[in-house]
């Protein structure tokens, strides 16, 4: 990379700390001359909320992926763009949701009543995200979906909510396609009891049994805060499975794949991770014996062209965490530059009027070379959502970069 580059990022990245300053509520006056408040207003930054887990139940290590992407949105807003109406700069209001449909739904409250956020975004568990959306439905602020893939999250065509990630409808039937591919018939669902895991195995056995795809399944369920899943694992073992797919999120998918391979169920069987967490940096850390043979979900190749904002991106976010982004910082970062051309297509930061212009159909610029879109007339899950590519990854060697990983299957939505 050119110096000058270098030191283009660099002084990119020091606004920051700046962007994420605590939001004195937008159009608050400063002192009491009419003319110098509106003034004012005019001025003042523009709060996008970020609600995500930062702790646990939750899973934190997803939050601070979300959260890094999210700020690194903030500074391309404020730099790149050079802000939006008339050069207002844009900041970040950040609630920790714990992972608790509780918690997220008084931070959704607190982010836009408090702090003033024109929208939200930044979820990454579907029971927190369906919680917030009753909310914000009776509020009127839009929510971005980060990371929840729970079909109701749009499904009941709420107009404040959005998505940018996978639905369990394509989840499901991406890894139906892989599982004949496969040719394996005996398929072990271990789910964790929350929105998510419920909805994918109710949708993989729908599709399976509407699609005649002749497959017998054993249903382990759990509730997420389980620390030991041996008796489901063992029963599972006991149904003589080809295949166990893991639906536990955070640490409930370490300890599913620690456990079985303790009681011999994991490698003997191959195992399916349902979403992308061996993608992160300390995977082969927390699992350095059992780590190689897992298959799992991801939803980004490092082969996947980028749009240029999502080249400044992984420029930026390998200058400051020395690390290539993952996934869920590019689409954190993805939301927030949305949000920020929806307002200065818009006009103005009306939530109503903010609505109507996310649904544009010309889309707007992410993190990948195709525009996103939000379909107000797309049918069930699909209103409101768009969705990347499924990939289907397997390590094949200890301590393997991801992105080195075999990729098995690939799947689009058309």
């Amino acid at each position: 990379m050119k110096a000058t580059k270098l030191f283009g990022v660099a002084v990119a990245l020091l606004l920051v700390g700046a962007a994420c300053t605590p939001d004195k509520g937008v159009g608050a006056p400063s002192s009491t001359n009419p003319a110098s408040s509106a003034t004012a207003a005019a001025s003042e930054p523009i709060t996008i909320g970020l609600l995500t887990p930062l702790s646990p139940p939750g899973d934190p290590a997803a939050g601070q992926l979300i959260q890094r992407g999210a700020e690194l949105g903030v500074v391309y807003v404020n730099t790149v763009m050079k802000g939006v109406l008339n050069g207002r700069q844009v900041q970040l209001a950040v609630e920790d949701d714990a992972g608790t449909p509780a918690t997220g739904a008084t931070g959704y409250r607190r982010l836009v009543t408090e702090k003033k956020a024109v929208a939200v975004t930044g979820q990454f568990h579907s029971s927190v995200n369906i919680a917030v959306n009753e909310v914000a439905n009776e509020v009127g602020v839009p929510v971005i979906s980060t990371q929840g893939s729970a079909a109701d999250i749009t499904a009941k065509h709420y107009p404040v909510a959005f998505r940018t990630h996978v639905i369990d409808p394509f989840r499901a039937s991406s890894w139906l396609s892989w599982i004949q591919q496969k040719g394996y018939k005996k398929i072990a669902l271990i789910a964790e009891t929350s929105d998510y895991g419920i909805g994918l195995v109710n949708e993989t056995k729908a599709q399976a049994a509407a699609g005649n795809m002749n497959l017998t399944f054993d249903i382990e369920q759990f509730d997420h805060a389980s620390t030991d899943l041996t008796p489901q694992l063992l029963k599972a073992k006991a149904f003589g499975p080809d295949l166990v797919i893991n639906i536990g999120v955070g640490a409930p998918a370490d300890l599913m794949l620690d456990q079985a391979n303790t009681i011999g169920l994991y490698p003997a069987v191959p195992m399916l991770i349902s979403y992308d967490t061996p993608t992160r940096a300390q995977w082969f850390q927390l699992h350095p014996s059992d780590g190689v043979g897992v298959y799992f979900i991801a939803y980004f190749s490092p082969k996947q062209e980028l749009s240029d904002a999502g080249q400044w991106l992984a420029t930026a976010y390998q200058a400051k965490y020395n690390e290539p982004p993952i996934y869920g910082a590019l689409n954190a970062f993805a939301d927030v530059i949305v949000i920020a051309q929806a307002i200065q297509k818009a006009g103005n930061t009306d939530a109503k009027t903010l609505i109507t212009t996310l649904e544009d159909p010309a889309g707007y610029k992410g993190w990948a070379a195709v525009p996103v879109t939000f379909p107000k007339d797309g049918a069930g899950a699909f209103y409101h959502t768009w969705i990347p590519p499924i990939l289907i990854l397997q390590y094949t060697q200890a301590n393997q970069n991801w992105r080195d990983a075999k990729l098995d299957a690939s799947f689009s939505k058309k």
